[in-house]
């Protein structure tokens, strides 16, 4: 792998992504291309805490590599998406939106690679929670052989529909290749007509209240 003498702005970067590994080798490729890309940057990895699918290839390329990883998963889900050794840190909430929550807080970035329900579902709400202004991170999706040109279209016919507004749509960021996408990452300038300001939001106020629903 070539070495990277420049140090990212980030120091963490979430990583969504499915349990399973899909049916097409280009996936695995990209998870492990972006593994690699964020060995090179020296960017510790946040993650659902899984062992097996494309989480399983991302973090212990990213581990192999001497970076940290940290993975945050439910007890309920440990015993299906953890198989043998876990990689890295391993630290067990209560549910998902703890999960969530810790996610959050502890990245400075998200990005989701392919996946299903689950992934898609951790992707939309860091979306949301940058057009409320809870937080003012990039988010992107590698969109790995146009795995997610229909959902990019979706958000448009959004904003051709009334229901996102233009300067909201630029939160959602997406590239092919993992270096594209961090570059993008790296420029990327924070959505400023949030709903409400990034100040008035208290992210320990936020998990704490995602404790008291579980």
């Amino acid at each position: 792998m070539e070495e990277s003498n420049t140090r990212s702005k980030f120091r963490r970067v979430c990583v969504f992504c499915g349990s399973n590994s899909g049916y097409r080798n280009v996936f695995s490729d990209a998870a492990l291309e972006l593994g690699n890309e964020l060995v090179k940057r020296k960017i510790d990895l946040v993650y659902g805490g899984g062992s097996v699918g494309l989480m399983g290839l991302i973090s212990q390329r990213v581990f192999d590599g001497g970076c940290h990883v940290l993975g945050i998963i439910p007890r309920a889900l440990m015993p299906l998406e953890i198989s043998g050794q876990p990689v890295g840190e391993v630290r067990t909430v209560s549910d998902m939106h703890e999960r969530k929550a810790a996610m959050a807080r502890e990245a400075d970035a998200f990005i989701a690679l392919p996946g299903g329900y689950g992934t898609m579902e951790e992707l939309l709400e860091m979306i949301t929670w940058a057009q409320l202004g809870i937080h003012t991170k990039p988010v992107a999706l590698l969109n790995v052989d146009g795995y997610y040109n229909c959902l990019l279209a979706l958000f448009d016919n959004g904003v051709e529909e009334g229901f996102i507004k233009p300067v909201a749509r630029r939160i959602v960021l997406s590239a092919p290749t993992a270096k594209e996408l961090i570059i993008k990452m790296e420029q990327y300038i924070p959505f400023h007509e949030h709903v409400s300001s990034h100040e008035s939001w208290q992210m320990e106020k936020l998990v704490n209240s995602y404790k008291q629903l579980s």
